[in-house]
């Protein structure tokens, strides 16, 4: 694990995005398209507003998943992550994606998944932008998570420390309007990709950080795994780099 430690999340940001951009440019020169995931949430911002604005990329022949959504929360709430996805990348881009495959809560999960999941099974991906949450999570995968199933998208149960930074966030009112489930890419889904491009900003996920950094893999500090990826790059702000030994 490959670790950066800016001054700024504003830094960060760019850093993170600059070489993100770099394996998305690579993966187009190699064989003519790149297959991403792309993450939401605070700790996406900088990272985001960076990428859409790096040049020479040809977004025409990129393919786009993303990693988690609700279960049961309309697109039109201010804390669907496929709104915030459309809003804040793909209605940036100075042209349109390739494709753009979206986690749908809604309706028919089960239909929803089965649909998702093939198409995935067909999209080797080159690049995975993602982050980690105040309890150690990697996309939806709270402690204990799953590092075993081989299904690329799944249900889960949402705890109560990851409820919590949702209404932290300010993606809701209260607690009890935090969903309770939500839709997410699995650990072994993610572990696939070529490269992991981890952004994490502020002193709340420090202690997660630290877990992630110095713990022993463990499903119990979920984003651990990523000790076992060959290219997995860590960016961090000097809060939530504070508490690494």
């Amino acid at each position: 694990m490959d670790i950066s430690i800016s001054e700024t999340k504003n830094e960060l940001g760019e850093k993170a995005a600059m070489h993100g951009a770099k394996y998305i440019r690579e993966a187009i020169a190699d064989k003519g398209y790149a297959n991403i995931i792309v993450a939401t949430g605070a700790s996406q911002f900088e990272m985001l507003e960076n990428l859409v604005k790096e040049p020479n990329i040809d977004w025409s022949v990129v393919t786009m998943f993303h990693l988690d959504e609700y279960v049961d929360l309309p697109e039109t709430h201010p804390a669907s992550f496929r709104k915030y996805l459309k809003e804040r990348f793909e209605q940036q881009l100075p042209s349109p994606l390739k494709a753009a495959y979206y986690v749908n809560g809604e309706g028919n999960v089960e239909e929803n998944l089965a649909e998702l999941n093939a198409i995935i099974e067909d999209h080797p991906i080159d690049l995975c932008f993602a982050g980690i949450g105040e309890n150690g999570h990697l996309a939806f995968n709270d402690p204990p998570a799953n590092f075993d199933t081989e299904v690329p998208y799944l249900v889960v149960d949402l705890d109560e420390d990851c409820r919590k930074q949702q209404l932290g966030e300010g993606w809701f009112p209260n607690l009890e309007a935090v969903p309770a489930q939500a839709i997410s890419m699995s650990i072994k889904q993610i572990m696939k990709s070529g490269v992991l491009i981890i952004s994490v900003p502020d002193e709340r996920k420090a202690q997660a950080v630290k877990n992630t950094v110095e713990q022993e893999v463990s499903n119990l500090f979920p984003a651990s795994i990523m000790q076992n990826h060959d290219a997995c790059y860590l960016y961090l702000d000097q809060p939530s780099a504070s508490k690494l030994g």
